[in-house]
C-alpha cells in the first residue's frame, strides 16, 4: 500500500469531534452567564464529567464552587442533589435506610440524596470517617449495596465535592484511598480584578438566583452517553502511553515526595487526556493534553516528605519539576 492510499486510509478512519466541540463551548458559554471567570476550573470538571470521574474542589468561601455544581447539572440537564457534610452526619443519610411499611409489612427502601446524577457534597472533610466510608463503593463502583441489594446509579453519574483549605477545626482529614477516588483534586482561586467587577455588576443588576436561571440545559444524558462512547476512540500512541508512565512511575522514586501517585493516577490522565484532545476537536492525544491534566490529577495522590513541606512546597511544584525532567515525545 503506498502513501497515498495509507494517508487516505488515516482520513476515513478519523474521528470528527465538531460536534462534541460545539456542545462543549455551548455549555461553556451557558455557564459563564452564573459563573463568572474560574474557566480553567469550567474546563476541568467538564473533564471529569466525560471521562467518568469525581472532582474534589479545594477553595475558600465565595469562590462560586455550589453555584458552578448547580449550575452544571442545569446546563446538562440531570438530577442533582446537595449534601451538606456536618460532623453527626451518618451513612444512611447519603445512602438510605429500610423502613417497615405498617400497609405493606414488609420492609422498603427509602433512597438517600445520593441517587442523583450530580451530587455536590459540600465541605466533605467534616463528616467523620464513617461517613467519608460509605462513598468508596458508590463512587468507584458506581452502586449502592444495602440490606441484602444492589441498586446501580443511573448514568451519568458524578460527585463534585469541596473543601476549605483554611478553616481545620472541626475537620477530618480525607484518606488517602478517600482521595484516589477523585479523578481531579481543583484548586478555585479568587477571579481577576476585572472578572471580580464583573461579578459585583452582575449581582446588582439580577441577583445570584436570577443568575443561575438563566443558565439552560444544553445537552442530556443520552448526548452524554453517546459522547463518551465516541470519545473511547481517541487515539493514542505508545509513546504517549509511555510518557504517562514515565511522569507517574516518577512520583514514586522523586526526591521529596513520600508517598507516589498510584497506577489509578495513569489511568485517570490517559482519561482525561482523551476528553481534552476531543474537546479540542482532535481524535488523538498530543503531550499538552497529558501536561494540561497532570496536576489537577495528581496533586491529591502525592505525600511530600516532612523536609520538603517545610521549605515551603507543594505537591504542584514537585509535579513540575518531574514533568520538566522527563523527555517529551515527539
Amino acid at each position: 500500500m503506498n502513501e497515498l492510499e495509507n494517508s487516505h486510509l488515516e482520513e476515513e478512519h478519523r474521528i470528527d469531534f465538531a460536534a462534541f466541540h460545539e456542545k462543549i463551548e455551548a455549555i461553556k458559554s451557558g455557564l459563564s452567564k452564573a459563573v463568572i471567570g474560574q474557566h480553567q476550573l469550567v474546563e476541568q470538571v467538564l473533564i471529569a464529567l466525560f471521562a467518568n470521574g469525581h472532582v474534589l474542589i479545594e477553595g475558600v468561601p465565595g469562590v462560586a464552587k455550589t453555584l458552578l455544581a448547580k449550575s452544571v447539572s442545569r446546563s446538562v440537564n440531570t438530577r442533582f442533589a446537595r449534601i451538606q457534610f456536618t460532623p453527626d452526619l451518618m451513612p444512611s443519610d447519603i445512602l438510605g435506610t429500610s423502613i417497615f411499611n405498617q400497609k405493606t409489612q414488609d420492609f422498603e427502601l427509602r433512597k438517600g440524596p445520593i441517587y442523583a446524577n450530580l451530587v455536590l457534597i459540600d465541605e466533605i472533610n467534616r463528616a467523620p470517617a464513617k461517613t467519608q466510608a460509605a462513598l468508596f463503593e458508590v463512587m468507584e463502583e458506581r452502586q449502592v449495596s444495602l440490606d441484602g441489594q444492589t441498586i446501580k446509579m443511573e448514568e451519568p453519574f458524578m460527585v463534585i465535592a469541596t473543601q476549605n483549605p483554611v478553616e481545620h477545626e472541626g475537620t477530618y482529614r480525607l484518606p488517602e484511598a478517600q482521595l484516589d477516588r477523585f479523578m481531579m483534586k481543583i484548586v478555585a482561586d479568587y477571579p481577576q480584578v476585572d472578572e471580580e467587577l464583573e461579578v459585583l455588576k452582575s449581582h446588582h443588576n439580577y441577583g445570584q438566583q436570577e443568575l443561575y436561571k438563566q443558565v439552560e440545559a444544553v445537552i442530556n444524558p443520552e448526548e452524554i452517553a453517546k459522547f463518551k462512547a465516541q470519545i473511547k476512540g481517541v487515539k493514542v500512541e505508545d509513546h504517549m502511553l509511555r510518557y504517562i508512565n514515565e511522569i507517574v512511575r516518577r512520583t514514586r522514586e522523586y526526591p521529596g515526595i513520600f508517598l507516589g501517585a498510584s497506577p489509578r493516577a495513569g489511568i485517570a490522565m490517559l482519561a482525561a487526556s482523551k476528553v481534552l484532545a476531543a474537546m479540542h476537536d482532535r481524535d488523538f492525544v498530543t503531550p499538552d493534553d497529558i501536561k494540561s491534566v497532570a496536576l489537577p490529577v495528581m496533586r491529591h495522590r502525592i505525600l511530600l516528605t516532612p523536609e520538603r513541606e517545610m521549605e515551603g512546597s507543594n505537591p504542584d511544584d514537585l509535579i513540575r519539576e518531574i514533568i520538566g525532567q522527563v523527555e517529551v515525545p515527539r
